[in-house]
């Protein structure tokens, strides 16, 4: 899946020569080094301090999720990307126009859900048009009128419970929300909805890791000792466009079934590994889908996207240059 290795069963991750080695079931698979700029532990996978010494080396990233498929951390290779003017000027923008980057995230995880919702509209599902005249009128207003990030925070949880709700004109009935539970999910759409933005939240700690941001100053988010916060503030605007389109083009087609993809228990509910494998693929494929961007003229991924977003962050951060993130509509 083009720089991204996924392993996805139990067994133990070593360098071999000057490749990887995975060895599970007293076999061993190999793992080229060669345009991998990422790993994913889907499971348990034991590691050693010589394999991390050779991720380092090579600027490879290993991503370790636990039973429940939340994240548990990351392995960094030593940060060849620091800028210290670049620091200072990030913890001076966070202290004096915090707003002025977390406005703009709100807005933009509205406007890109207003056009998955307006998608469906047009599409004879009349139900999410309260939701659409909401997000033109109300919310728009609300963000321009908040002056502190509580109050943001405040809308961005509207937005989502209404965007929730309207889920069940959405997809099939088997895939019915009651309500958003997170830690462990409780039934297969909070499963997915959690595994996407849990999926998300990875990919863009590994693009922010490829600039000279730092992922513990954010804007949105509270920064937070236990978590990459800059990461939950770059990603929020892809979760509509990456982590829920991807969702609804599985579940609405079949591709994803609660019978066959899902493991359910007494309080929770997971995808299974070959749910697992179907969801990635999925994900992987949205990823590097590409666009026609109107500034560059040229074709872009919604992966590359994600690393654009940074580099306006950087622009703001450095130039004062407004920060828009993506628009699902605009392509911009």
């Amino acid at each position: 899946m083009g720089s991204t290795r996924y392993i996805t069963s139990m067994g133990e991750l070593n360098r071999k020569d000057n490749s990887l080695c995975f060895r599970k079931n007293g076999k061993n698979v190999y793992i080229p080094v060669e345009n991998t700029k990422e790993i994913y532990c889907m499971n348990e996978v034991s590691v050693n301090s010589k394999l991390l010494d050779f991720l380092s080396a090579n600027n490879i990233i290993i991503h370790f999720f636990n039973y429940y498929e939340g994240y548990s951390g990351s392995f960094y290779p030593r940060n060849n990307y620091n800028s210290g003017k670049l620091l200072i000027k990030q913890v001076e923008a966070f202290t004096n126009k915090r707003l002025s980057v977390a406005k703009p995230i709100v807005k933009g995880i509205g406007d890109n859900i207003l056009e998955i919702l307006y998608h469906y509209y047009k599409h004879d599902k009349k139900e999410v048009k309260d939701t659409i005249d909401w997000i033109r009128d109300e919310f728009a207003a609300r963000i321009k009128e908040s002056k502190e990030i509580k109050q943001l925070m405040g809308i961005e949880g509207e937005l989502w419970q209404r965007f929730y709700s309207d889920l069940t004109h959405i997809l099939p009935e088997d895939f019915i929300m009651n309500k958003r539970v997170k830690r462990p999910p409780d039934n297969p759409i909070n499963a997915l909805i959690s595994f996407g933005n849990t999926m998300l939240y990875t990919k863009t700690i590994s693009s922010i890791y490829r600039t000279h941001l730092d992922q513990r100053i954010s804007f949105l988010h509270e920064p937070s000792e236990g978590r990459f916060s800059l990461s939950l503030d770059i990603s929020e605007v892809f979760k509509p466009v990456i982590v829920f389109k991807t969702i609804f083009e599985l579940v609405n087609n079949r591709k994803l079934k609660v019978a066959n993809h899902f493991d359910k228990k007494l309080n929770y509910c997971l995808l299974n590994e070959k749910g697992r494998e179907v969801f990635i693929t999925a994900f992987e494929k949205r990823l590097e889908s590409v666009f026609v961007h109107p500034r560059l003229k040229r074709k872009v991924s919604y992966r590359t996207a994600i690393k654009l977003d940074c580099y306006k962050l950087i622009k703001f951060i450095m130039e004062d240059k407004e920060f828009v993130p993506f628009n699902l509509k605009e392509k911009v």
